[in-house]
């Protein structure tokens, strides 16, 4: 019986460049996810569920997933056990974004909808190609092995776009009547996190019960109710302390959590990070990128 089984982890997700491969034998679910980098998903074996924003949409073998920085995104199980996927993170900085080779409508990548592009055969063959490159420089790590793998990355990039492109249609069917009504949710929660939001009353405005958003809230995106509100007001803070100088309290009160005490614990528990502390990172990269 084959085992779980990792064949590449190099760098990490917040970081410039993260690449992990690997093999899952029993029913997994990846934790709630906002990173300041973008992500591309490469489905190769099993079913998946992947929640990107506002939406559900199924992933499949030969399935490229492409999703924005700071974009609310969850994979779940969907179908039997057995999985095999590859998690791609890059930064600006890392893909020469700001001035560098690409051109800009490439990262229009990460802004489509539907974010899924179901590849052909040749193309799977391809963007594997490219995959096992990146794979052996990791192992192999021979000199310039890390500017090798930037420019993998770019012609990933060039490829995916290209893909995209020749897309004459949407690929994502209508969505049922129970992820339309999830959907609907999920946007009134985007709309109005920094207001008091509770279950019950979210499905009293939707005339729905408790339980039955409780139950399907969780089913179609990966997240319970309050998982999800809570990220969602987080990921604004995020913003506000890379872009504003407002204070922390603040900061809390605007994003709809009077307690700074349960903002700094909710904080710290999704980022891995204080607030002060994700504040001072961000202005440190700023100003070690203006130099």
């Amino acid at each position: 019986m084959q085992k779980d089984t990792t064949i590449v982890a190099y760098g990490e997700e917040e970081e410039d460049f993260y690449l992990h491969h690997q093999y899952r034998t029993k029913p997994f679910e990846r934790t709630s996810h906002v990173h300041r980098t973008y992500e591309i998903y490469y489905q190769i074996l099993g079913q998946r569920n992947y929640f990107i924003k506002d939406r559900t949409y199924p992933v499949g073998p030969g399935d490229l997933v492409f999703v924005d920085k700071y974009e609310v995104h969850k994979a779940s199980d969907c179908g039997p056990p057995g999985q095999e996927r590859i998690v791609l993170n890059f930064s600006d900085g890392y893909a020469c974004a700001n001035g560098g080779l690409l051109p800009p409508e490439v990262f229009e990548l990460f802004r489509a909808r539907p974010p899924v592009y179901r590849m052909k055969p040749q193309e799977q063959i391809f963007a594997q190609s490219l995959f096992d490159k990146m794979t052996r420089e990791i192992v192999r790590k021979e000199p310039g092995f890390e500017a090798y793998l930037r420019i993998l990355l770019i012609e990933l990039l060039l490829f995916s776009s290209r893909l995209m492109r020749s897309r004459t249609a949407p690929e994502d069917g209508k969505p049922n009547a129970v992820h339309q009504k999830v959907s609907r949710i999920v946007q009134h929660i985007n709309e109005h996190y920094s207001e008091p939001l509770s279950l019950r009353e979210t499905a009293r405005l939707f005339h729905l019960s408790p339980y039955y958003v409780s139950r399907t809230f969780k089913e179609v995106t990966g997240f319970t109710f309050v998982e999800y509100v809570n990220l969602t007001r987080i990921k604004e803070a995020q913003r506000l302390l890379r872009e504003t100088n407002g204070k922390i309290i603040e900061i809390a009160a605007a994003v709809g959590m009077e307690n700074i005490g349960h903002f700094d614990r909710t904080f710290k528990k999704i980022t891995k990070m204080t607030p002060f502390g994700y504040r001072k990172m961000h202005r440190q990269q700023r100003g070690q990128a203006s130099r």
